[in-house]
């Protein structure tokens, strides 16, 4: 079906997730920070990038500014955050993602969001002027 990047520090969550989506027929790769996920991203770009916001070494948000700044495609890679932040929907407006779940969230309610990210295939659209 997709290829799909989790980029998660919890590797218990990324493992539940990577297993919980590669039965729907996608092929999984995870990274377990925003470093180890650029890494990813230059061996092979997926159609898809779930990310985590609050991680050490690199967060999900400065990733996804760091795929912005980078070019060579990675900028067009929809992305769905997944986080417990209390301002999840503030952090999401400022990566530029229609695309986000505050964690606890069910499996069929991340499903759906990455089936609707896979069909609609929206770009991020960081806002200007604000860092991630």
């Amino acid at each position: 079906m997709a290829d799909l990047l989790i980029v998660d520090d919890d590797m218990d969550v990324a493992d539940l997730l990577g297993e919980a989506l590669e039965h729907r027929g996608h092929d999984i790769r995870i990274a377990r920070d925003g470093e180890e996920g650029l890494r990813e991203l230059s061996i092979r770009i997926p159609d898809l990038v779930l990310l985590d916001v609050e991680m050490p070494v690199l967060g999900g948000p400065e990733m996804a500014y760091q795929m912005f700044i980078r070019d060579l495609g990675l900028e067009s890679i929809p992305i769905v955050l997944l986080s417990g932040v209390v301002d999840l929907e503030n952090v999401a407006a400022r990566v530029g993602t229609p695309y986000f779940l505050g964690k606890p969230y069910s499996l069929n309610a991340l499903f759906s969001l990455c089936e609707r990210a896979l069909a609609e295939r929206t770009p991020p659209r960081p806002v200007v002027g604000k860092s991630c």
